[in-house]
């Protein structure tokens, strides 16, 4: 039986990669994977385990226990992203990503490349980097009229964004994943993975930079200007402010991180409802037309974030969840350990490490990221903040670059400028391979440093 839940697994798993070929989103072969699992196993009235994270063993549970249990994790992430699109999608509302584009004054090639890199690099350990790619693509758009210069910008732009996500834990869906999880810390998060991250865009920028394309000045569409009012830049700050606010009320209260993200969409919420002048009118609610709240920028924002994404996570959190209660992935790792004598007798974390991470890594440039990383939370049962969960933070986040469809960011450039695959993968990939080794190296350096120190 267990051969059958694998192979449904496997098939699930092609179905995601392959969802460009298919042509089918992946929330479909995700929730349907999620919930033939889960049937089977209750129907086959299957063993399920919790691991003990003090002993490294199995302990036998009850099946709507350890169910609910894997659900509450998931929901936890869940929310927290609801909350983190719901609060861009109010900053979007009042045009706050405008102001983004009062910080361009040069016209000069080399320094855009500067300025939209690092501006990619530091929005998306805020936003995340999809929306930090969307947001700085629109831009790029507005400023740009050579379409073969955007292309290359784009490219880079999605390097910087992912490698931006990787050392915060509000940046990247993987990230948050492990920050959940209390697998890593926000500050020991910074402290082991920002370098790398730097050396990660930063290395393949320069290079860039040294390129004849990016010789000389570029062209500035002044008739695409992006409409501001006085009120975007006080929700830009203000929705920023909200967001960064959450890994400090983690830290004070210990409270979930979604528990502060709801604190925060409130209170971003409350501005944008008194900055909008929305008036409750009791006439409207009590005829139930929706009166009221058809010109609430929470309304509207609620409406438009993104259902797939929330429903794909769902299904394939869920999806390894159900993999995990069986024991397979406890075991997997016990095979690991067995087979590799480098991985180390007791799977330490400096020795899980570097060529797993790497093929990790390596792997998210061609499958999702999401579940690479809900698997390994599972396999390995070392504590929090061991070198090799910021690690795989970073190889996860980042290793997703060298192919245009390996991250969320780049299938979003790809459909905004219509980059074509093999064209990214002759003029980018190589340079977001460089950046990964050099983030890869830099981040052992650092790891062995610090722990010789310690």
């Amino acid at each position: 039986m267990e051969i059958l839940l694998i192979v449904i697994f496997v098939l699930g798993y092609l179905a995601i990669a392959m969802e460009h070929s298919l042509k089918i989103d992946k929330l479909i072969p995700a929730l349907a994977m999620m919930a033939l699992l889960w049937a089977i196993i209750a129907v086959t009235h299957m063993d399920v385990f919790e691991v003990d994270t003090v002993s490294k063993t199995l302990v036998p549970h009850h099946l709507e226990g350890i169910l609910l249990h894997h659900l509450g994790k998931t929901a936890e992430i869940l929310i927290f992203l609801m909350g983190a699109m719901t609060i861009v999608e109010i900053i979007d509302y009042f045009n706050g990503f405008s102001t983004i584009k009062t910080y361009i004054k040069t016209t000069n090639k080399v320094k855009l490349l500067w300025l939209f890199t690092t501006l990619g690099f530091v929005l998306s350990a805020i936003i995340d980097n999809l929306t930090a790619t969307i947001v700085l693509l629109t831009i790029l758009q507005k400023i740009i009229k050579d379409r073969e210069i955007r292309l290359w910008f784009a490219g880079l732009i999605v390097i910087a964004a992912n490698a931006g996500g990787a050392w915060s834990p509000i940046g990247d869906v993987t990230t948050t994943m492990l920050w959940i999880a209390n697998k890593v810390s926000a500050s020991q998060l910074v402290v082991h993975v920002l370098i790398p991250s730097i050396l990660c865009y930063a290395v393949p920028t320069f290079i860039a930079s040294r390129m004849k394309i990016f010789k000389g000045y570029v062209d500035q569409d002044t008739d695409g200007d992006l409409e501001q009012s006085k009120l975007s830049p006080i929700m830009f700050y203000l929705g920023l402010g909200a967001i960064l606010f959450v890994p400090i009320f983690k830290t004070f209260t210990h409270l979930p991180p979604y528990v502060g993200m709801m604190l925060s969409l409130a209170v971003v919420a409350a501005f944008a409802e008194y900055f909008s002048h929305t008036k409750f009118s009791i006439g409207a609610a009590t005829a139930g037309d929706g009166t009221a709240s058809h010109h609430s920028p929470v309304h509207k924002s609620l409406s438009k974030i993104e259902m797939p994404s929330i429903l794909f996570f769902l299904g394939i959190l869920m999806a390894v969840a159900a993999l995990e209660s069986l024991g397979m992935l406890f075991n997997f790792a016990g095979v690991l350990e067995t087979s590799m004598p480098w991985l180390g007798t007791e799977l330490e974390s400096t020795k899980i490490s570097d060529l797993v991470v790497m093929l990790l890594g390596m792997g998210s440039a061609v499958i999702d990221n999401v579940p690479l990383v809900a698997a390994s939370i599972g396999m390995f049962s070392i504590g929090t903040d061991e070198p090799a969960w910021h690690f795989i933070a970073y190889a996860a986040g980042t290793g997703g670059s060298i192919l245009i469809i390996g991250s969320a960011a780049g299938v979003v450039a790809m459909g905004m400028e219509k980059i074509d695959f093999f064209w990214y993968l002759k003029k980018i990939g190589w340079l977001a391979l460089i950046g990964f080794l050099s983030g890869f190296a830099g981040f052992i350096l650092l790891r062995d440093f610090l722990l010789n120190v310690h």
